[in-house]
């Protein structure tokens, strides 16, 4: 753990925005998320209740934790857009004393990414940034709610309530722009057991996890000298945790699928070697009228139709045949581009996909997916 902090230090000294920069050192997020010594900081070993809008801030007795937006969005011509941003806390350190810090000294890290794939283009773009937290350059509150890391900030309302709808996402990089503004009409899905996300058997190894699932979502988008007018759904998830994955675990499948009936969809199948699929692989299925089901893996099915080759050698599914058991609907999950790979410190693939009826071909929705494979 120390090495790769000590990595994430170098990147963050040499890498102050999101423009051209040398190939990027490798960070393995297996070592990040894993079970590391985690004395001092707080552990998801237990059941809580949520607390909004205080859990939209940040949690620092924990050692890391995420803020993740994705969505489909398109102009009135038409012209489909997919889109990512990750705000990502990892700390250095256990809170101190009250008190006892400097206004310069940082006890975290942060990093955000961010992606846009041009479906009539074909063209995905992934960017990266880098900071410490203090003084002000990156950070989370929760009232009023914003998270940011120096231009990059997905912000709400100073007096918008529990939630602060609608939230503003402002994201300029060197060769795109997107400004949106977000709105839920729904209360947050917690996912796992009421939020308490266990991803295995041993004790802690778990997150809490929540999800706005439909987020009404519209804006502007600025690429290549051209401005569109785009509208859409984006999804976003809430995760916090000391460590998450357990030996043997090699990475996961996440898929964020959101259907046109006004249902969702979030499954996220771990893996434990390059075919075994354990056991802690959970999902939800909200249906139109709000109603929230588990999946565990016994109720879903999922099989790799086609892959794409990546820069890193590894073959990753770009076309899914997707089954609900026992009687549930058949889909085809399929990337609207192959090549929507995160080329970046940490390098995964994540991107937008169509949602299509396995008989008939019929679209039936839309959505995103990340696969990840980790170095062990």
């Amino acid at each position: 753990m120390r090495t790769v902090l000590a990595m994430l230090l170098m990147v963050a000294a040499l890498w102050g925005c999101d423009g051209p920069r040398p190939a990027p050192a490798r960070l393995d997020i297996g070592q990040l998320l894993g079970a590391a010594p985690s004395e001092g900081f707080a552990r998801a070993d237990r059941l809580r209740a949520f607390d909004f809008p205080q859990d939209h801030g940040a949690h620092p007795a924990f050692r890391n934790e995420w803020w993740y937006l994705t969505g489909n969005l398109e102009d009135p011509d038409g012209r489909r857009f997919g889109y990512q941003v990750t705000f990502f806390r990892n700390a250095l350190q256990p809170p101190g004393p009250p008190g006892g810090d400097s206004a310069w000294r940082s006890r975290s890290l942060w990093m955000a990414h961010a992606a846009l794939t041009d479906a009539q283009g074909r063209v995905h773009r992934a960017h990266e940034r880098f900071s410490r937290g203090e003084p002000g350059l990156a950070g989370a509150t929760a009232q009023p709610f914003a998270v940011w890391l120096e231009n990059w900030r997905l912000s709400g309302l100073a007096a918008g309530g529990a939630h602060a709808f609608p939230w503003r996402l402002s994201l300029p990089t060197a060769d795109f722009s997107l400004q949106l503004s977000l709105r839920a009409d729904a209360e947050p899905v917690l996912q796992g057991e009421r939020g308490w996300s266990r991803k295995s058997a041993r004790p802690g190894n778990a997150s809490y996890y929540y999800s706005f699932p439909r987020l009404q979502s519209s804006g502007e988008l600025a690429l290549a000298g051209q401005r569109y007018r785009v509208a859409g759904l984006s999804w976003f998830d809430r995760e916090w945790s000391t460590s998450a994955l357990d030996q043997g675990q090699t990475g996961w499948d996440w898929f964020s699928l959101q259907l046109r009936d006004g249902s969702a969809l979030m499954y996220y199948q771990l893996r434990r070697g390059d075919r075994e699929v354990d056991p802690f692989s959970r999902g939800s299925r909200v249906s139109p009228a709000g109603v929230v089901s588990a999946i565990g893996p016994d109720a879903i099915e999922l099989r790799p139709l086609a892959h794409w080759r990546g820069p890193d050698g590894v073959d990753y599914p770009v076309e899914w045949a997707l089954a609900l058991r026992p009687d549930g609907p058949r889909w085809l999950v399929r990337a609207v581009l192959p090549q929507q790979f995160m080329d970046l410190s940490v390098r995964y693939w994540e991107g937008a996909v169509d949602v299509l009826d396995a008989a008939s071909g019929r679209p039936l929705g839309r959505g995103y997916l990340e696969m990840t494979r980790l170095r062990r």
